[in-house]
């Protein structure tokens, strides 16, 4: 009789023990989900602090620009063009160089037309279908002349602010070698969803990076406006990048060598945002496969260095980069775990269900506490970290943003929270996809220089 008691109770307790099993592993969960978060409200909660400027230099660096192009000529014309015309840097210390990338359209024609030097690289191979060839063509062959003091990298439809090349060469004569610019859009005030897009890609120029830099922490040097020494790239031996994410590597990689990168804040890039959901998706396609390739390669380098050198940036960039499982994990464990969970406490509360370890008023009251919570976690993330956090950038940098008042961007920050769900479930979707490089569609920059191109065209 004791022995059948034994399984009996065995039998009764089984669905409990799963139950506590997995809110241990959620409670895990929670907490390696919650210390990034609470990084990113330090981030935004020192939004006071002032941000760092380089004493202004006198003397002149030899600068290049370098764009790497595939079929660009709906863009480029207008880049090279605002480059050349509007910096207000001496001429004859400042090149660009355009990278034909398979290109069989007129971006090359035009880009010359524009003011640039052009350098043709063709490669048939598809798995080199992605901008870390010809970029890395590009330093091979501008490392031979010799002739550059630092270089500069922007996509072809990027255009900057005319301070941009005197900020950077303040930066660089400071003795920075390494730098990232302030990163805002085009087309910030296209639609309501391209506000919130560019709320979100903001958060980390204004808030997290202007905080990095003034408590030296390395900041995330990541694609467009990303300034290299031509001694640090010596150092490097090269650009020696081919990851689709292979401005990230490039920036892990010095990283680990012992150096890191500086955020130039007056310095502002603008890039074309995307203004549709699908657009939106092709472009996190790309930020999650690549962050996926750094998460198995690079980050448990990362980790390790942190533990061996006590620098807090190596372990605020595995932190950030954590963001991405974060989203993977919102979307699938989350959702699932609490769909259980609720279905599981609202049989067991009744009683009718044979118990052990706890009886039914335990779990009635457990369910109270988890709806309770879950809808504060939601109020706070939705308020807080949505509204709150898009009004204060409005507040803020509005005019960096492209807006001449701050309530044209409203209506973005309402958004805001929406927007950050789109982008946590396409970063999801993203994460277990094939690492490929879409090209998204062009909108304000495309509608500003068709004129432009129309009248070059027909020269």
């Amino acid at each position: 009789m004791v022995k059948l008691k034994k399984k009996e109770t065995v039998d009764i307790m089984w669905h409990e023990y799963i139950w506590e099993i997995l809110n241990i592993v959620n409670n895990v969960i929670l907490m390696c989900i919650g210390i990034p978060f609470t990084l990113q409200l330090l981030y935004m909660l020192l939004f006071w602090v002032k941000k760092t400027k380089f004493p202004k230099s006198e003397k002149k660096a030899n600068v290049c620009y370098i764009i790497p192009a595939h079929n660009e000529e709906d863009v480029i014309y207008s880049t090279v063009s605002s480059l050349i015309e509007k910096q207000k840097y001496p001429k004859d210390k400042l090149s660009v160089y355009v990278v034909c990338h398979n290109c069989d359209d007129k971006t090359a024609e035009l880009a010359k037309k524009a003011g640039a030097n052009i350098l043709i690289y063709n490669d048939d191979n598809p798995k080199h279908k992605m901008v870390a060839y010809p970029l890395n063509y590009a330093f091979d062959q501008l490392r031979k002349l010799k002739k550059y003091d630092f270089y500069l990298r922007l996509d072809a439809d990027n255009h900057v602010n005319d301070e941009f090349t005197s900020l950077m060469n303040d930066a660089f004569q400071s003795g920075i070698e390494f730098a990232r610019g302030y990163e805002s859009a085009l087309n910030m005030t296209q639609n309501s969803f391209t506000k919130a897009c560019g709320l979100y890609y903001t958060f980390d120029s204004r808030f997290s990076s202007r905080v990095r830099e003034r408590f030296n922490i390395a900041a995330h040097i990541n694609g467009p406006g990303m300034m290299i020494s031509s001694k640090l790239l010596e150092e490097m031996n090269g650009y020696n990048c081919f990851s689709i994410a292979e401005d990230a590597e490039f920036n892990f990689n010095v990283m680990l060598k012992g150096k890191k990168g500086h955020f130039v804040e007056d310095a502002v890039v603008y890039e074309d945002l995307p203004s549709t959901f699908a657009d939106t998706y092709k472009r996190n396609k790309r930020i999650a496969a690549g962050s996926r390739t750094m998460f198995a390669h690079q980050l448990g380098k990362m980790f390790f260095k942190f533990f061996t050198t006590f620098r807090f940036s190596y372990l605020e960039m595995v932190l950030t980069y954590f963001f991405n499982i974060i989203c993977v994990l919102l979307c699938t464990w989350i959702p699932l775990y609490y769909i259980y969970d609720f279905i599981y406490l609202m049989v067991v509360r009744t009683g009718n269900v044979p118990l052990a370890l706890h009886d039914a008023a335990f779990y009635n009251n457990t369910l109270i506490k988890t709806l309770i919570v879950a809808a504060l976690a939601i109020g706070i993330l939705f308020f807080v970290c949505g509204l709150l956090q898009g009004f204060i950038l409005i507040l803020l940098d509005y005019k960096k943003m492209g807006a001449k008042k701050r309530r044209e961007l409203f209506s973005g920050a309402l958004l805001f929270p929406f927007f950050t769900v789109i982008y946590c479930i396409t970063i999801c979707f993203g994460y277990f996809s094939k690492a490929t490089w879409g090209k998204v569609s062009r909108n304000i920059n495309k509608q500003k220089i068709t004129s432009d191109i129309q009248d070059k065209v027909s020269d």
